[in-house]
């Protein structure tokens, strides 16, 4: 005979795994887009520990990679090929900035947050300002929608 608490305990354990399924975040990679030229879109990305975020390379010509200083401790760094799909598994929260590497100096940037972020946004935000002047604005204008 099922109890109401064994009914209750086994639709919360259904509900956990549904919560925790991982996501895959398309993000593409474009010459033009709704924010303009050399963009990730979306270029903000709100992701979860155990998602992946894959950058597809939509129009010719672009790469996806980490940049250097702008992601949590111990993540090591990913670089995708020239017009080549990235997968990149999100396994440590915190923010990740992603740049296309021949279109840094024209902003093509992008930002993914994971979990709660707001004791970093200071920290990112002074790497940021080394970033080129585009890249460096679309950037800032990201880390304000994390706030």
């Amino acid at each position: 005979m099922i109890t109401r608490r064994m009914a209750m305990g086994g639709a919360g354990l259904v509900m956990l795994g549904a919560a925790a399924k991982p996501v895959v975040h398309e993000v593409r990679m474009l010459n033009r887009g709704a924010a303009g030229s050399m963009v990730f879109e979306p270029g903000l990305i709100r992701a979860r520990v155990g998602d992946v975020v894959r950058f597809l390379p939509t129009d010719p010509g672009h790469n996806a990679e980490l940049i250097r200083g702008m992601t949590p401790d111990g993540v090591p760094l990913a670089r995708g090929l020239m017009n080549r799909t990235l997968d990149l598994p999100i396994r440590r929260p915190g923010l990740y900035g992603v740049k296309c590497a021949p279109h840094l100096g024209m902003g093509m940037v992008a930002l993914i947050a994971v979990g709660n972020v707001r004791a970093e946004v200071a920290a990112f935000q002074t790497a940021a300002a080394r970033l080129p002047t585009l890249s460096r604005r679309r950037m800032t204008a990201m880390l304000q929608q994390v706030v």
